[in-house]
């Protein structure tokens, strides 16, 4: 499958994101080529897709789509040979990222966009060490990235805007929600807006208002659901009745306001780290990872065939 002459796809790192990504790239019909220097990786990354595929099959598979689309290489500049894109996925350590995307831009063709996975790493300092910077862009996916839509494209100082777009249009036309992120902050959008509700839910357990269980309850069967369908702001606006947003702001904006002002920010010492692990402990009651996955795994599937 070519998607406006993208055909095969560089996946340089495959952990747990970098996998992710390579089925996700094989179920839209695309060819991959793997690179992962840590010992036993090919295996793993084998293993990983052959776990992902009942769910992509679920998604739909593209025509052609096939797992034996799949190369695995022993050395970076063999992954990337013939790429028309680089998916790169490697360890979130500005300097390894460097280093790597240095020899990346050295061995590819100046037209082959080289995107990121990073989770929180700015690309204008990644890209600094390249020849080519304009052809670095960020395109960060939401774990797992064979699972859920979005995708964060965001551009350096010195990416052009050729590049951004390259990337928004392969990602949306391989089925990701791609938005474009218009300013480098740590973190992009969706993990700041996480990382926003992290602290008030630590917050929360740190000063005994409520348990690890009830923190996740209450938003999986509250404000979850509603963001599951709907962002922020337009479920604000709904719960501005007639007036929608604008009365909202207006009569609700005082109270909201004090509630920011009274927000926490816990410090995680290593007493609050062990009461939050003994929480989820006991949440899971004896759930290994493998069916909490199933579970999530489940649900959001259902959800998105309806958002579709």
């Amino acid at each position: 499958m070519k998607y406006d002459n993208i055909e095969q796809i560089a996946v340089i790192g495959t952990g747990v994101i970098g996998a992710s990504w390579a089925a996700y790239f094989l179920a839209r019909g695309l060819r991959v080529s793997a690179w992962d220097p840590a010992p036993g990786a090919r295996e793993r990354l084998h293993e990983a897709i052959e776990a992902h595929w009942p769910t992509l099959i679920r998604i739909g598979l593209t025509a052609g789509a096939s797992r034996d689309a799949l190369t695995f290489h022993d050395t970076l500049d063999a992954a990337l040979a013939g790429a028309d894109f680089v998916q790169e996925s490697g360890p979130e350590r500005e300097d390894l990222k460097q280093d790597l995307f240095r020899k990346m831009d050295a061995a590819l063709p100046a037209s082959v966009v080289i995107a990121s996975s990073s989770s929180g790493l700015l690309m204008s300092r990644v890209q600094s060490v390249c020849t080519h910077p304009e052809r670095v862009v960020l395109g960060h996916p939401f774990n797992p990235p064979h699972l859920i839509p979005l995708v964060e494209v965001i551009g350096g100082e010195r990416s052009s805007q050729a590049a951004i777009d390259t990337a928004m249009q392969f990602y949306r036309d391989i089925g990701k929600r791609a938005i474009h992120v218009k300013k480098e902050v740590k973190g992009h959008i969706a993990n700041r807006l996480q990382a926003a509700l992290w602290r008030e839910a630590i917050h929360l357990v740190d000063t005994g208002v409520a348990s690890v269980a009830d923190v996740d309850d209450a938003i999986a069967y509250g404000p979850g659901l509603r963001w599951a369908a709907l962002g922020p702001f337009l479920n604000l606006h709904l719960s501005g009745g007639a007036g929608g947003i604008a009365h909202l702001l207006e009569h609700l904006g005082p109270p909201i306001e004090s509630w920011w002002a009274d927000l926490g920010e816990p410090v995680l010492t290593d007493d609050l780290k062990a009461r939050i692990t003994a929480g989820v402990d006991a949440e899971l009651a004896g759930r290994g990872n493998a069916q909490l996955e199933a579970q999530r795994d489940a649900v959001i599937l259902a959800i998105l065939a309806d958002k579709a």
